[in-house]
């Protein structure tokens, strides 16, 4: 039985919008890293992992990759504020470029946290990428160099985006709605 109060969803962002907006960041990326040795690509886990899949796929650049954890959602629907890192680097990025690449950037802080804390090991430039950017819900000042698409405030899951680790696996971005707050409107 499912006891979430999130149970139903509203498509936000199709499968195919997702898709082509993916193909033409890809391009953009492959032109503004050109001539790069190589570009150092960190999917911040564990929602962007399924963005940064398709994302290499649509770039032609020498490219690594590796993984990040961050945790400041827990089991909740807000941001607590308090950002933990939860899985280290393997590799060390001294001198490299670094393209961080996040599934939601909202209020700025774990952003924040990861550029100042990855910026401590010397990289030759950090630059973030999310699929998705809800700047009405900053609390620090943040812009990210790359967006997929500016969203409203509202609670999403899919493509890699979860709820308690529920709906990461679907295709499209969906808008969650509470059973409780649907009853309540009624």
């Amino acid at each position: 039985m499912n006891t979430s109060p999130y149970t139903t969803l509203q498509v936000l962002l199709s499968r195919d919008q997702i898709q082509e907006r993916v193909v033409a960041l890809g391009q953009q990326l492959t032109h503004d890293y050109a001539g790069v040795a190589e570009l150092r690509l960190i999917g911040i886990l564990k929602g962007a992992w399924i963005f940064l899949a398709d994302l290499v796929r649509c770039m032609n650049l020498p490219i690594t990759c590796d993984f990040i954890g961050v945790s400041s959602y827990g089991k909740r629907t807000v941001n607590s504020g308090v950002v933990r890192l939860t899985l280290d680097l393997a590799e060390p990025i001294t001198d490299l470029d670094v393209l961080l690449i996040e599934d939601i950037i909202d209020t700025g802080l774990t952003m924040r946290f990861l550029v100042e804390t990855l910026s401590l090991r010397r990289p030759r430039r950090i630059r973030t990428c999310t699929l998705l950017d809800k700047p009405s819900c900053r609390i620090v000042p943040f812009k990210p160099e790359y967006v997929g698409f500016t969203i409203p405030d509202n609670f999403v899951v899919g493509y890699g985006l979860d709820f308690a680790e529920a709906h990461r696996h679907l295709p499209y971005i969906a808008v969650c709605h509470s059973d409780a707050s649907r009853k309540e409107a009624l």
